[in-house]
């Protein structure tokens, strides 16, 4: 495998009470990934279980990147590897979509992530403001970016975190769908519900999005600038 390396994990595995479904995005998204892998400077090498990770693998990663859904099986060895390389500065976190509904079972992945998932209610095409245009992932953007997604919403959001996308509650209207009834609230700036955000844990770096839901996304390159621009910022803070 290519050294500096970045891992995609597209796993797909049941929630604790049901299934969680699938993307139809995932090996358009693996495609696309690979490519700004490359234009970063990182071999990508794709995982769809980890549960066939080798330790060895795990530890060269330069960045993990996560499209996951439902209770990713990751061993009591691979979650103590990876928490001990992102917070020593070795590897960083690329949370693409609905990594933040993965792992309910394991209390460290939420801070890892940056929030937990607390429903979509709401698909539509809805305005993003944009709230740090020098940074990578947003620099090719004006002050507001036109987007159609499922909009997330989160609970535990880390008081940390640096909110880089956010929408406003005015625009989206009643919700189209209820969320869960055992849901926490959402978290809402001042600003808005946030989309996408940064933060380091330890000396690691983690670049979130919720962005990604439908083909279009892996075709836009306003999009794919966006997750190029977090993986150059994970990039710049790597060890």
């Amino acid at each position: 495998m290519p050294d500096p390396a970045l891992l995609y994990v597209t796993q797909v595995a049941p929630y604790r009470d049901g299934p969680a479904g699938i993307h139809g995005v995932l090996d358009q998204s693996a495609a696309a990934v690979a490519e700004l892998a490359e234009m970063a400077g990182l071999g990508c090498t794709r995982v769809t279980d980890v549960r066939s990770l080798a330790a060895e693998t795990l530890a060269g990663a330069a960045v993990v990147a996560l499209f996951t859904i439902g209770e990713t099986p990751w061993s009591t060895d691979q979650r103590a590897a990876l928490l001990r390389q992102v917070r020593s500065g070795t590897t960083s976190v690329l949370a693409i979509h609905s990594a933040t509904d993965a792992c309910h079972g394991w209390d460290e992945y939420g801070c890892l992530v940056g929030a937990r998932f607390a429903g979509h209610p709401w698909t539509r095409t809805f305005t993003l403001d944009v709230h740090r245009p020098v940074h990578p992932a947003l620099v090719h953007l004006g002050p507001t970016w036109s987007w159609h997604d499922e909009v997330y919403l989160f609970s535990e959001l880390r008081p940390d975190a640096e909110v880089l996308l956010t929408v406003r509650p005015d625009e989206l209207g009643p919700e189209e769908h209820g969320r869960a009834p055992d849901a926490p609230g959402p978290a809402l700036t001042d600003a808005g519900y946030p989309l996408a955000w940064c933060f380091t844990e330890g000396e690691g770096r983690v670049f979130s999005t919720a962005l990604g839901h439908f083909p279009h996304a892996w075709e836009s390159t306003d999009y794919l600038a966006h997750l190029l621009g977090g993986l150059r910022w994970l990039r710049e803070g790597t060890a």
